[in-house]
Order: C-alpha cells, then sequence, then structure tokens
C-alpha cells in the first residue's frame, strides 16, 4: 500500500477524494442542517473514547470528512457529560492525509518490531 502525505493547516485537516462516487445525486440524504448532509458514518468505541468516522456532503454534493472523538467524562455535578472533539477533512487533501496516517502506522509497527 502506498503512503501518503498529511497537511495540517492551522489546526485544519484535509483529504483529497481519487474515485469519483457516481449517482451522488441520487443519494438519499439524512438532513443535518441547511447545509449538511451525513452520507456515511462509521462508530468506533474505544473504552471511554468513542470515534466517530463520517462523510458528509454540501449541497454543492461536495464530500467531506468529520473525524469526533467522543470522550465520557463526569461532572462536579456527577452528571456524565461528554467532551468532543471534531477534525474536518476536505476533499482536495484526502490523499496526503491518507499518506501521512500511513506513514506513521507504519513507523509504529516498524517501532514495536525493533523492540
Amino acid at each position: 500500500m502506498k503512503n501518503k502525505n498529511i497537511t495540517i493547516i492551522e489546526g485544519s485537516l484535509s483529504l483529497k477524494i481519487k474515485k469519483k462516487i457516481p449517482n451522488l445525486e441520487n443519494i438519499k440524504f439524512e438532513s443535518m442542517n441547511n447545509d449538511q448532509n451525513e452520507v456515511y458514518s462509521k462508530v468506533v468505541r474505544a473504552g471511554k473514547r468513542t470515534y466517530f468516522f463520517d462523510i458528509k456532503a454540501t449541497k454543492g454534493n461536495d464530500l467531506y470528512i468529520t473525524l469526533t472523538e467522543s470522550k465520557k467524562i463526569f461532572g462536579e455535578d456527577g452528571n456524565d457529560n461528554f467532551q468532543k472533539h471534531k477534525i474536518f477533512l476536505y476533499k482536495e487533501d484526502f490523499e496526503k492525509f491518507k499518506e501521512g496516517l500511513d506513514d506513521v502506522l507504519n513507523k509504529i509497527e516498524e517501532l514495536k518490531n525493533n523492540e
């Protein structure tokens, strides 16, 4: 698998799509608000954290990804609260982000194998 690059621009990450999704205009979107429509969502539960990988489309059918980390925390009042961090990944940088992610994951494997 080829590695991809990562681009971080003042706290914002962006991705590129190489494949065109056929018949995007025919997909029925779940309405999020006036300019965001969810196309696909993947939830990953990991202990106290939950990660959401969402593909969304604008009214102009431009796709982008939101990555959300949600962590359960306990407030002073004893109630459960959720702390969320969100990253928006835009289509023009998908490939660069993938390359960067592949690179660091490969480096982790390499470092683990050298222990």
